[in-house]
């Protein structure tokens, strides 16, 4: 057997450029890995696929992003062994944490080495384009900007090390519906961007931006409350990740995010948990 920490991840940054005419959006998002984790144990079986999820609503057969990962893989290695997975959920699911994308990432790479196939990570990501716009990212496992639908990967240069309080509000959102409420004109066109560069705690809090927020707290507006929670608490800057709902602050350092977290634990609304950057 061999047990995997999956990381969650944040998005610091993401600017919708454009709608596609294969109805996907190209973006331009700089993803963070935070220290945020699912636990995930793999173990050859004998009776194809098995895929649990012990304590969690998540399907436990081919809706599941991690069976999709695995017979991806195996298909493509053409190998009939038979894998079990256990999933123990510590991220928030559908909470724009990109927990499912990171366990799928996590099933190519393990899967990878326990039966031995040897794929380059470059194979690895292209495989899991095919399952997720994220997965990618956390295959290659550094700060990076992700562009097109997000499988275009730049890594990020410089990124300071982050504290960060998140704070996700017990429901979830549906990424469509989100992306859906922007109301984007077709286009072929693709806004410029420049990629800013960020050398400070700081310098990043300042530059926080997500497109998506200002729709996902249209539908959801305690999200806005909880942004101005944060601030209250010290965060340099706060903002929605990915689609949402969850918010994080950015702090200055442990002790102003610990000290952040415990006092908004006393609410007792949400879930609220620290968290530093993964590089």
């Amino acid at each position: 057997m061999i047990k995997r920490a999956s990381p969650a991840k944040v998005n610091l940054y993401l600017r919708v450029l454009r709608k596609r005419e294969d109805g996907y959006h190209s973006i331009a998002t700089l993803m963070q890995r935070i220290s945020l984790y699912d636990e995930m144990e793999f173990s050859p079986g004998d009776d194809g696929i098995v895929v649990k999820c012990p304590g969690s609503t998540l399907p436990e057969n081919e809706g599941n992003i991690v069976y999709k990962a695995a017979k991806s893989l195996l298909s493509h290695a053409s190998c009939s062994a038979g894998v079990e997975i256990i999933i123990r959920k510590g991220i928030p699911v559908a909470a724009g944490l990109g927990g499912g994308s990171s366990n799928a990432a996590t099933t190519l790479m393990t899967l990878n080495d326990l039966m031995e196939f040897n794929y380059s990570a470059q194979d690895l990501m292209e495989i899991g384009a095919g399952l997720g716009a994220d997965v990618p990212f956390f295959v290659l496992g550094k700060t990076a900007w992700a562009f097109g639908i997000g499988d275009r990967l730049q890594v990020a240069g410089n990124i300071p090390r982050l504290w960060f309080v998140l704070i996700n509000p017990l429901f979830e959102v549906s990424t469509k519906t989100i992306y859906g409420g922007l109301n984007l004109r077709l286009t072929t066109r693709e806004k410029k961007f420049t990629v800013p560069r960020f050398c400070t705690s700081e310098g990043v809090a300042g530059a926080l931006h997500n497109d998506l927020e200002r729709v996902t707290v249209k539908l959801h507006p305690v999200l806005q409350k909880i942004k101005q929670l944060l601030i209250a608490q010290g965060a340099l800057g706060s903002l929605m990740s990915g689609s949402g709902p969850t918010v994080f602050g950015v702090f200055a350092d442990e002790k102003s995010a610990l000290d952040a977290e415990k006092k908004l634990r006393a609410e007792g609304k949400w879930f609220v948990f620290t968290a530093r950057s993964v590089n």
